[in-house]
This record gives structure tokens, sequence and C-alpha cells, in this order.
């Protein structure tokens, strides 16, 4: 009977009997198999979607022939060719390569002397950092998805600043995450509304997102702030998530988070992308700045465990990364501070004066964010259709900011060479003035 039951394999392995009693290594599953092909995109690519992208991509661009582009629209300060990082950042590259010793893979987390290199740049005695406290990434894109990942859990929330970048929705709501959007406010110089932050928060809201400075908004928060944006975050036990890339590309004082926070744990994301220009180079990085070990051993690991799903930096950029920092010197960020400010003045200056536009003077990053006095303009629907005619008429990109879901304004990138600012400011004040219409009188003014 066991005979029957029970085979032996040669190799010992035991062979089950099947529905005819033959001898078989993998039973017959009860389980009905499929009919047909059906393979579908899964629930997490379905629920991705760039805000920017699908509104840009909606839009029928096609630019008036007898005018050559200016694209205003993208965030990439290389685009022109008039802002090339330094040779001190160059020449470190070319050490990196001609050294082979950065050909193989790197730690997961990043070469030891990068990150003690970032540490000791970014430290400070009121935000100490260790190198133990630095993990590098693909560029600050990858640094906030695994802050985003470490610190929620599907079915959780994070607040969101309102306009704002819109990567943070796009991954958060495809982890399952609720974003809750708390508003700027344009006639403060884009400050948070902190009242109407507070009423955000609830018992799932595992992390507040502060952009500073902003994108798309170009602002830059004072001390005073700040400290005000902390003591919510501190009275309901909420930790932040401080997008720093524009840190230090500022007109004004512009004091990180961390060095202002008392107990309020924070993850700050930052890169090379920006203050260095070189976007392409996928350099980013997470300063981990614990207070009172709210975060403690366990976070860190997440971090480093979420490191290793796929391997980030570029191991070539990280063996230049210390003489990257190190030798760049001050004049190269005087300069490209100095090249931004003009020309947000020269924007600002020359569209404060078109009827029904209201600029907003920035004061870091590379955006100036221009209000829409829709009301004025009866001829378009909206954002959308107003920046998409004005690609039509004048050749003229800006990018409509229902992308940061914030209606009847438009943000502009002043990276531009400056004679193209001046352009396309011209340009846009005749778009304005061919489509502006007065406001309406009253009746009672009618009858007077």
């Amino acid at each position: 009977c066991c005979a029957v039951l029970l085979r032996m394999t040669r190799a010992g392995r035991c062979l089950l009997p099947d529905q005819n009693g033959n001898g078989s290594l993998y039973p017959t599953k009860v389980k009905s198999r499929r009919l047909r092909w059906d393979v579908k995109p899964s629930e997490m690519a379905n629920n991705t979607l760039n805000p920017i992208r699908a509104i840009v991509d909606g839009m029928k661009l096609t630019p008036n022939p007898d005018k050559p582009m200016i694209a205003l629209s993208i965030g990439d300060p290389t685009v022109f060719g008039n802002l090339p990082t330094d040779d001190t950042v160059i020449q470190a590259m070319k050490d990196a390569i001609d050294s082979q010793k950065y050909n193989g893979y790197a730690p997961s987390i990043g070469y030891l002397k990068s990150r003690q290199a970032l540490a000791n740049f970014y430290s400070s005695p009121e935000a100490p950092l260790t190198a133990e406290d630095v993990i590098l990434t693909s560029g600050c894109s990858q640094a906030i998805d695994l802050a985003i990942s470490v610190l929620c859990n599907p079915g959780d929330n994070i607040l969101v600043p309102c306009p704002g970048f819109s990567l943070y929705k796009t991954l958060a709501v495809s982890m399952g995450i609720e974003v809750k959007l708390y508003n700027l406010l344009p006639e403060k110089s884009w400050e948070a509304d902190l009242k109407h932050l507070e009423s955000l928060i609830d018992e799932r809201t595992s992390c507040l997102i502060v952009t500073n400075p902003s994108n798309p908004c170009g602002s830059v928060f004072t001390k005073e702030h700040i400290q005000k944006i902390l003591k919510v975050a501190s009275r309901h036990c909420v930790p932040i998530l401080a997008d720093e890339i524009y840190g230090n590309m500022v007109s004004c004082s512009c004091p990180s988070l961390a060095s202002l926070s008392s107990d309020v744990p924070i993850l700050s994301c930052g890169g090379l992308a920006k203050r260095w220009l070189v976007p392409g180079w996928r350099m980013g990085w997470i300063l981990i700045h614990d207070r009172n070990n709210v975060f403690g051993p366990a976070l860190h690991q997440g971090l480093v465990k979420l490191s290793q799903r796929i391997l980030g930096a570029c191991s070539i950029i990280q063996g230049a990364l210390e003489s990257i920092l190190n030798n760049t010197p001050q004049s190269f960020y005087n300069n490209t501070i100095g090249f931004l400010k003009s020309n947000s003045e020269i924007c600002f200056n020359e569209l404060s004066t078109v009827p029904g536009l209201n600029p907003i003077m920035p004061s870091g990053a590379m955006y100036l964010m221009v209000g829409i006095e829709m009301d004025h303009f009866p001829d378009f629907k909206g954002d959308v259709d107003f920046t998409e005619h004005l690609v039509t008429e004048q050749s003229v990109f800006c990018l409509p900011a229902s992308a940061f879901e914030y209606p009847n304004f438009f943000r502009i990138v002043v990276t531009v060479p400056e004679e193209l600012m001046v352009e396309a400011c011209g340009r846009i004040r005749e778009f304005c003035q061919r489509h502006y219409r007065p406001s309406s009188c009253n009746s009672n003014d009618l009858d007077q």
C-alpha cells in the first residue's frame, strides 16, 4: 500500500500519486488555470500621475512660425547654455574618472568618504551632522521618494504646500498615501497659512513637507515664519520633510529648518542639481536631523533598507563630491545668485506694468509666479488656455500654475539669457494688450 501511495526518486525526493495513480513530483493543483491572457498594469502604476505632464501633454502647443520659441517653462538651468557649472566642478569629475577608483558598485547609502564630506559641509553648531546622518541618492527626487517611503504607510496623509512641487503628490498617491494641501498666501510673499495648515492635521498625519526656497513660487521664508511652522509641527508631533534643493540660491537670509529646530526631527533633502547647475548628474542626499532620538536607529535603518532596493547615486560623482564641495569658489555661487536676482527684477518690473498681470517678486530659487486677472481676459477659460494661446501667438511658453494645483497663475523660469527675458516680457505685454478688456461699468454707473 505504501509503495503505491509513496514512491521515492533516486535523489530521495517524494513522489505523490496523481489522479491516475502515477507518481508525480508536482501534485495536480485543484485551482483552475487561466484560460486567456490577462496582463494589466499594477495599481501603483495606475495611481501614478505627474500633473505637469498631464497638463502640458494635453495642451495644443503650436508656436508662431514667425517668432523663435522662448521656453520659460523648464526648471533646468542648463537649457540655454548661459549658466555653465564652475571649472572646479568639471575638474573634480575628470579627476574622479582618471583615478579609476569609482568604476564599481558603491555602498547603497554612498561612500563613507563622500558622506563625511557632506556632513562636514552642512554641519553647524545648531544642527550637527556625522557621516551616519547622510544618505546619498540619485538626485533630490529619489531623496524625497525615500523620505516619504520611510515616514508613511498606506492610509496615512501628508501635508503639502499649495502651490507646490508636483512630485510630492505623484509619489504619495502611488503609495496609497493621502495628500492634504495647505495654502501659501501670495499677498504675504507666499508664507504658509498656518491656521489652515494646522486644521489639516489628524492622527494619520505622518509628515509635513516644507519647501524652502519654494518651487514654484521663488519665495523664501523668514526665520520667524520657519519658527512658527516648527511650533505647529511640535504641537502635533509631526516630523518634517524639508525640501531644500534650492537652499543658498537666495538673495536674502535663508536658515535651514534643522538649524532652528530644537525638538522637531527633520529629513532634509538636497542635491547638486540647482546650486551647482548640474541637474543631469543625479546626485542628491538626505540629511537626517534627529531630535531627542525621535527617529532613533529604526528610522535610520529603514532608510538604509530602502536604499538597498536600487543602488542610487552614481559612483563617479560620489568620488568627485568632496572636491566639488570643498573647491567650488564662492564667486561661482555669487555670480549665479546675482544673475537670477537681476533676471527676476527685469521680469518683475516689466510685467508689473502690464494690465491684468500681478507678478510676485521672488527672493530665491529660479522662479517667479504671475497672477492673471482672468476677468479681464474673457477670451480664455483659465490659465491653461491663456498660456496655450500665448505660445500660439507669441511663441512664449510659461507653465500654467494649474500644474501646481493653483489656477489663474503661471510660472516663469528666470534662468534664460537676459536678452531673451526682455524679449519674452515684451511679447507677453503685447499678448496681454491685445486680449485685455477693462472691467465693465455696472448698471448704476450707466444710469448716472
